[in-house]
């Protein structure tokens, strides 16, 4: 493989890590989601909690996950069992592998994309996303056919262990992040994860057309 050959395949995977990285932070972090979501899915029946309570345990939790100097993991209105506190734990390390991702491929992703825009060759941006494109619409589809088995396929694929199984009379803050949450989230994830292509698309078509 010649270096140009070689420069270009790591610009490629540094793209599409990027892209996925941001996505997965923009997704995790999208506190109007659960605003909604507290709502939408009558959250509040499940805990004996006014609105702004709860909310203030989410940023909790959330400070905990994204924080890497938060080292352990203490809710104003809910205890947490061993196992409950284990999971959370393996939870924070995918968010920080996910950021570190993310701030290692940003400026060569950009630097490639800056590349292909200057050459004018954003076109070839179009095939591969155009790939890419089709990966959240077929997991988009496993996932509405059956988010049971798709969830529990997700915890089996990046945690080793039972601590996901949440008991509510241990960890009650499973109660107020209901399934239909996380499926709420994987449906946003996919959606933004299509924009991105989809722009990418047409963007590298226009330049072709262009040419």
């Amino acid at each position: 493989m010649t270096k140009t050959r070689l420069t270009t395949a790591i610009g490629w995977i540094c793209l599409f890590l990027f892209i996925i990285t941001f996505v997965i932070t923009l997704t995790i972090n999208a506190y109007p989601l659960y605003i909604w979501e507290v709502s939408h899915l009558q959250i509040l029946d499940w805990v004996d909690l006014s609105k702004a309570d709860l909310l203030k345990n989410y940023r909790e939790l959330m400070g905990y996950l994204n924080l890497p100097w938060r080292d352990a993991l203490v809710l104003s209105d809910f205890p947490v069992s061993e196992s409950g506190a284990l999971h959370f734990y393996e939870v924070k390390k995918l968010f920080m592998l996910n950021y570190g991702v993310l701030l290692i491929t940003v400026v060569p992703a950009l630097a490639f994309l800056y590349a292909l825009a200057k050459e004018s060759r954003l076109w070839q941006l179009v095939r591969p996303f155009q790939v890419g494109a089709m990966v959240p619409v077929i997991m988009g589809f496993f996932m509405l056919v059956g988010f049971d088995q798709f969830f529990v396929g997700f915890h089996q694929l990046f945690f080793d262990n039972d601590a996901w199984l949440f008991d509510p009379r241990t960890d009650p803050i499973i109660n107020v992040l209901p399934q239909e949450y996380f499926m709420h989230c994987f449906a946003l994830g996919f959606a933004l994860l299509e924009v991105i292509f989809i722009i990418g698309i047409i963007v590298g078509r226009r330049q072709f057309n262009r040419k």
